[in-house]
């Protein structure tokens, strides 16, 4: 029919036209239904648009293919075709700067994946890729639409081929506020940080029914799969919150931390806390004796700006620290030993979550800092078995392969394998550091005592008063404080109350810093 022949009651007029793009735009807008928008907020969950408006500036969002609809028709598919498609898409901006975000509406057909559904996350990620800004991802999604069969699978097959191209070009963060199972799962786990909050969000492989029936195991979803497990047991989860609200927050925050793409440094802001600022109280909070424990996370707070900083997997690993904070106003990745776990030693989880925060703080220009106080690798039979050799060789590979300036400052103990996997200067660091109260050395003085001196001490008329002898001589002539220093292992021994402007003054000098990795297509880490 031509232009005059329309049907009844269609605009005739651009302001008719345009009247009636806003009722469209104003339908997707709502969603499916108000009862829907109260079911989910029965939940304890916000909508999509929700979430939306608090990670993003005000009036920021500029939303992409919101008029998208899904062309199936089995299952009754045709008669239900609403705008959006369960997925909102588009861009904003995230303290002024451009962020890319997508997320599953879960009052539309349980924010499941269609073929229309995928393609519009396949858009968006290529345009965050290509524009170079980081991509949040807002998930509550109940997988796969099986009304659209093998469609729905190859729409996650698109997600993980581009999460894998955007790995260590742009951040992504995957943000867990509903159920993510089977292999939707692994879009999350391809990213670089995953949030979850409690009692809302779960992820697993194969859910409570099916472990049920196969191995005959009684559990909940929140027990299988919930944020507490993954934060603490799995590792999965970088950071589990209580609530929506305070979880996007947070998102934020670490948005703040990172840089837009791998080509940018992380913003830098402007400091109010002097870069010369004497930490005396360090001297008191370290005790001199290896034995005595004491809480990591306090030295970090003492040398950082304000002592604020972002800790990764937090509950996970907990002998290792890995966090996020700025000295000066330039952004820097913390590794530490946390002697109140285990002692500060490394095992098969605290190695492998120090060398993906390595590699992440590689990938994005973000220099880093390692604190040491370890006393080895954790003996053990399940350690052994359980690969404890090339889990610890993931994290001597980050380190060995990074090139952001590396600082290491040894606290206390240092010894054997521990003490050249991390950071030390022989597998690359910049700049190595001690205080006075530093102790390298192949093992502790008892232990060497025993192996270098055991004939004597068998044979002495008093054992005990030749052993303590022994390690009293082994002592001073290997594991006294400038034992290293004087063969030039450790560039200086530092006074602890100026650390921190120690550590600004050596970042600065890093700055330029220029590293190139030999040719080629990629390595092989160990696995």
């Amino acid at each position: 029919m031509t232009v005059l022949d329309e049907a009844p009651g269609e605009p005739t007029d651009a302001r008719g036209r345009v009247a009636e793009l806003h009722e469209i735009r104003a339908q997707a807008m709502a969603g499916p239904s108000e009862k829907a928008t109260e079911a989910q907020h029965a939940k304890g969950k916000l909508t999509a648009r929700e979430r939306i408006e608090l990670l993003l500036d005000p009036e920021s969002f500029r939303e992409v293919e919101q008029l998208r609809r899904h062309r199936a028709t089995g299952f009754g598919l045709d008669a239900k075709k609403p705008y959006t498609d369960g997925v909102i898409t588009g861009w904003g901006t995230v303290e002024g700067r451009t962020v890319f975000v997508y997320a599953h509406d879960f009052r539309i057909f349980g924010g499941a994946l269609g073929e229309a559904h995928a393609t519009k996350i396949h858009k968006i990620m290529d345009m965050a890729i290509a524009a170079g800004a980081p991509l949040v991802s807002l998930n509550d999604g109940a997988g796969a639409r099986i009304q659209e069969g093998v469609s729905a699978l190859a729409g996650y097959g698109g997600i993980f081929q581009r999460n894998t191209r955007a790995s260590g070009v742009i951040p992504q963060i995957s943000v867990m506020l509903g159920p993510c199972a089977g292999g939707a799962a692994y879009s999350p786990a391809l990213t670089d940080f995953v949030f979850m909050v409690r009692e809302t969000s779960q992820m697993f492989i194969t859910g409570p029914d099916v472990v049920k029936a196969v191995t005959g195991e009684e559990i909940t979803q929140n027990g299988l799969g919930g944020a507490d497990v993954h934060a603490e047991t799995s590792g999965v989860c970088h950071f589990a919150y209580d609530d929506e609200e305070t979880c996007i927050a947070e998102v934020r925050y670490l948005l703040s931390l990172l840089p837009q793409n791998n080509r940018e440094n992380p913003p830098r802001t402007e400091p109010s806390d002097a870069a010369d600022r004497r930490s005396d109280v360090l001297l008191d909070l370290v005790p001199a004796d290896g034995n005595r424990p004491y809480d990591m996370a306090k030295v970090i707070e003492e040398i950082v700006d304000d002592g604020e900083y972002l800790e990764v997997h937090e509950r996970w690993a907990r002998n290792i620290i890995c966090a996020l904070g700025r000295m000066d106003g330039q952004v820097v990745g913390i590794v530490a030993n946390q002697p109140q776990a285990l002692a500060g030693v490394l095992d098969i989880e605290a190695s492998e979550k120090a060398a993906r925060f390595v590699q992440m703080c590689d990938a994005f220009n973000i220099p880093i800092i390692t604190l040491l106080d370890v006393p080895g690798f954790l003996p053990g039979v399940d350690q052994e078995h359980g690969g404890i050799i090339r889990h610890g060789a993931k994290l001597l590979y980050a380190y060995c392969n990074a090139t952001v300036p590396r600082i290491s400052l040894i606290l206390r103990k240092a010894y054997g394998g521990a003490y050249i996997v991390m950071d030390s200067q022989s597998i690359g660091a910049d700049l190595t550091y001690a205080w006075p109260t530093n102790e390298i050395a192949v093992m502790g003085a008892e232990g060497a005592a025993n192996v270098i001196f055991r004939r004597q001490i068998a044979e002495a008329e008093d054992p005990e008063a030749m052993r303590a002898r022994m390690v009293k001589e082994y002592k001073s002539e290997l594991m006294h404080p400038y034992y290293a220093a004087e063969r030039g292992l450790v560039d200086d021994v530092i006074d602890p109350a100026e650390t921190r402007e120690v550590l600004i003054k050596s970042l600065a000098m890093l700055q330029t810093k220029h590293a190139d990795l030999p040719s080629r297509k990629h390595g092989n880490p160990p696995q």
